[in-house]
């Protein structure tokens, strides 16, 4: 049987059917890569016996786009748009880890008005790439609802977004030195207002879904993933969270001026679907917490430093360590001192994350392999690059 289960990973079907003799219930079957529960273009080889998975196997590559090689035949300042598209629910991390480790491959030092925007947009954006998980993860498990609430809320966040930096998702606003333009005058305002308003929402989320049994039923104790498993892996973000590992880059590696801010990093020691849930629903207050600290103490300042349009920084190698909705993006480029960055290297934290899927997914019902997959919160363009 592994030998068609083999076969169909290679794309050839014929041989992953029924076998016949004691191996009559088992099954080869493609999950995606169209299918929806899959969250973009992933494939996942199964290889069932009845309605449980014996072997899981993911297969990638089918939209990669070449970010790293893209990055050696543009500028260091033409390649900004890229970090954009790599993970496009949370562009704001990226661009942040681009740029700073830029920055510090140049010896920029960043003005602090800058260094406080840019800390309330990435926590806006974090907010808003929860929103949509939370949203869409319940729709993959049958709860239309939700999903709504979610894009609501979702909106008022772009608003503020796309009145500061011009775009609604892909942005390109943290840039080399800083932030591309300051933030308008109501920035502030419209800041407290969102925060206000998703802290008065919180308690309905709860009653609609967090409480609510059918879900608990799908989500508790399934996919318990064990520290040890999730550090084999490289597990970083809320799936290595919803595992008990207080592990946050903001806190265990702070950058930018995140250690002026007092915010809690949640955790749940349970390890199963319903941890990795709760954890995004507390990184919702968290970043509410931090967004408030930021606008009622934002200095006054320049938002960006000199930095020569004919841009080539020294000879060299840095990196920057951000933490990411799906966790710890890491952004490594060398220098050999020209205008196009010599190599670059991104270390996207949805990779570690989904080859845990493959051992978690030994097991378990078909079912409930749908409600793991969400529960790692995979965004595909960002595996793929």
């Amino acid at each position: 049987m592994h030998d068609a289960f083999d076969s169909a990973i290679r794309g050839d079907l014929s041989s992953a059917r029924f076998e016949p003799g004691p191996t009559e219930d088992k099954l080869i079957l493609s999950m995606g890569p169209q299918h929806p529960s899959t969250h973009g273009v992933l494939r996942i080889m199964l290889e069932l016996e009845g309605e449980y998975i014996l072997r899981a196997e993911p297969i990638l590559g089918y939209i990669h786009r070449m970010h790293e090689w893209m990055a050696e035949q543009k500028t260091y300042l033409q390649f900004i748009p890229n970090m954009g598209r790599v993970d496009y629910l949370h562009a704001m991390a990226w661009n942040w880890a681009y740029a700073g480790a830029v920055e510090r491959l140049a010896g920029i030092e960043v003005p602090e008005r800058a260094e406080y925007i840019r800390v309330a947009v990435t926590e806006l954006n974090r907010i808003s790439s929860h929103l949509v998980w939370w949203g869409a993860y319940l729709l993959d498990l049958g709860a239309f609802t939700p999903i709504l609430y979610a894009f609501d809320d979702r909106e008022q966040i772009l608003d503020i977004l796309q009145s500061a930096t011009g775009s609604r998702l892909t942005y390109s606003y943290i840039t080399i030195g800083g932030v591309y333009d300051d933030v308008p005058d109501d920035f502030r305002e419209r800041c407290i207002e969102f925060v206000n308003r998703l802290r008065s929402r919180l308690p309905m989320y709860r009653d609609l879904v967090t409480d609510n049994v059918i879900l608990r039923g799908r989500c508790e104790g399934i996919g318990v993933l064990p520290v040890d498993m999730a550090r084999r892996y490289g597990a970083t973000g809320p799936v290595l969270r919803g595992s008990g590992v207080a592990s946050d880059v903001r806190r265990c590696e702070p950058y930018g001026v995140y250690d002026r801010f007092e915010f809690r990093v949640p955790t749940y020691p349970e390890g199963d679907a319903m941890a990795r849930y709760k954890v995004r629903l507390d990184e919702l207050e968290a970043s509410c917490d931090i967004v408030e600290q930021v606008v009622s103490s934002l200095p006054e300042g320049p938002v960006t430093a000199k930095v020569s349009r004919v841009f080539k920084p020294p000879k060299g190698e840095a990196c920057m360590a951000v933490e990411g909705a799906r966790g710890k993006i890491l952004v490594h480029v060398r220098s050999d001192g020209g205008l196009k960055p010599y190599r670059v290297k991104l270390r996207a934290p949805g990779f570690s994350n989904m080859s845990l899927f493959s051992e978690l997914a030994q097991g378990v019902l078909l079912a409930d392999a749908v409600s793991i997959l969400g529960s790692l919160d995979l965004v595909i363009p960002e595996i793929d690059r």
